[in-house]
């Protein structure tokens, strides 16, 4: 594996499969001692162009995001049926850690740098201002790496 070809070492986000994000946002909440988030929906296919293993998907997933420290949420995600990382994750594993989450800059060429390394692409797809990858890293890593890359940042 090529050393530091990630391009940072800051992580942004920990995502968290759950069965009832609302019991599940609730109880970050009170834990944390904070307001539960508003809880929002992924992008449908026509808007995200989502694509999981290769080939398109419905897959959406319900989401509330905590704000712990200046550069890192926790994220919540509730999945639908549909083929996805998440619901792979939450049917062979069960709830709890699904991914950390980077930000990077040049999102295709990062994609291309994880295969070479041996870390398959498992799904992308786009939000507002931004796109997403999930990368199998399990075998090395111990969990799936999410790059985030936002527009203008």
């Amino acid at each position: 594996m090529e050393k530091g070809f990630l391009g940072t070492n800051i992580v942004v986000q920990i995502g968290i499969v759950v069965r009832d994000i609302e019991k599940a946002a609730q109880d970050y909440a009170d834990f944390l001692g904070v307001d539960k988030p508003p809880i929002y929906e992924s992008g449908a296919y026509e808007d995200a162009g989502t694509e999981y293993r290769g080939g398109p998907t419905r897959a959406r997933a319900k989401q509330a995001f905590f704000k712990i420290g200046p550069n890192i949420d926790i994220e919540l995600l509730a999945p639908d049926e549909e083929p996805s990382t998440w619901r792979e994750e939450l049917d062979a594993s069960g709830e709890g850690i699904h991914h950390i989450a980077f930000f990077v800059k040049g999102m295709a060429e990062k994609i291309a740098q994880f295969e070479r390394n041996g870390f398959p692409l498992l799904q992308k797809g786009e939000y507002t201002g931004g796109r997403y990858a999930y990368h199998d890293t399990k075998a090395k890593l111990k969990t799936i790496v999410e790059l985030l890359e936002n527009d203008g940042k």
